[in-house]
């Protein structure tokens, strides 16, 4: 409880120690799953499984925090989980260096899903395999100065998105890690029973005039 001293100032030492019997999966251990795992993983949450099958390279570092000069070459979700029970004896991190439908194939209960990849195809898999465990998970993405957020339970993402291979183009820094806690504070008042807005997709973006806005969109059912 010394450790988690100011959260249980927030919550109690009760839904604290709620927190130690979840489960969540990261999938994706890059831009969004690097912020995400820093930000859940010393939130006392019991166990993170933390999936991706890419390895670091020179030009992901600027953004994505748990990586260093030196790392290149090393799995990004192995590296994450080595860094968050550095940072937090009290959390069980599970590195999975595979794609997210292998990770599928070994049918892991989680709590909760948490979106950190970087393309519509995966996220729309994401929603399939959520809605055939009736499971909710948290869609985040990223690009230029924008970002978008959305808890997702009952919700069509494939109705809602136009599916395509198109890949972002440039992204800030900072972005990253904007959307990565923004996602981060949905989850954790999620699993400490605290109230969400579900289905309501969250568009955050810098106008002409450099002014943050938030846009507001309702997602159908599905």
């Amino acid at each position: 409880m010394s450790y988690f001293h100011r959260q249980v100032q927030l919550w109690g030492e009760e839904t604290q120690l709620s927190l130690q019997d979840k489960k969540i999966a990261i999938i994706g251990a890059g831009g969004l799953g690097s912020s995400l795992a820093f930000a859940l993983g010393s939130s006392g949450i019991g166990e993170i499984h933390i999936i991706d099958f890419d390895e670091v390279s020179t030009h992901n570092i600027h953004r994505q925090i748990a990586f260093k000069i030196g790392d290149e070459g090393k799995n990004k979700a192995a590296i994450n989980a080595l860094l968050v029970e550095k940072r937090c004896p009290f959390v069980k991190a599970v590195a999975h260096e595979c794609r997210f439908q292998e990770w599928c194939e070994k049918d892991i209960y989680v709590d909760l899903i948490i979106d950190a990849t970087d393309n519509l195809p995966t996220r729309a898999e994401i929603d399939d395999y959520c809605k055939n465990k009736n499971l909710p998970w948290v869609y985040g993405s990223v690009e230029a100065f924008h970002g978008q957020v959305c808890f997702i339970k009952e919700s069509s993402f494939r109705d809602a998105f136009k599916i395509t291979s198109k890949t972002p183009a440039g992204i800030t820094a900072p972005i990253v890690m904007h959307i990565a806690s923004f996602q981060a504070n949905i989850a954790l008042r999620y699993l400490a029973g605290l109230s969400v807005k579900k289905e309501l997709l969250y568009y955050l973006f810098f106008n002409a005039e450099g002014e943050l806005v938030t846009q507001k969109f309702t997602l159908p059912k599905a």
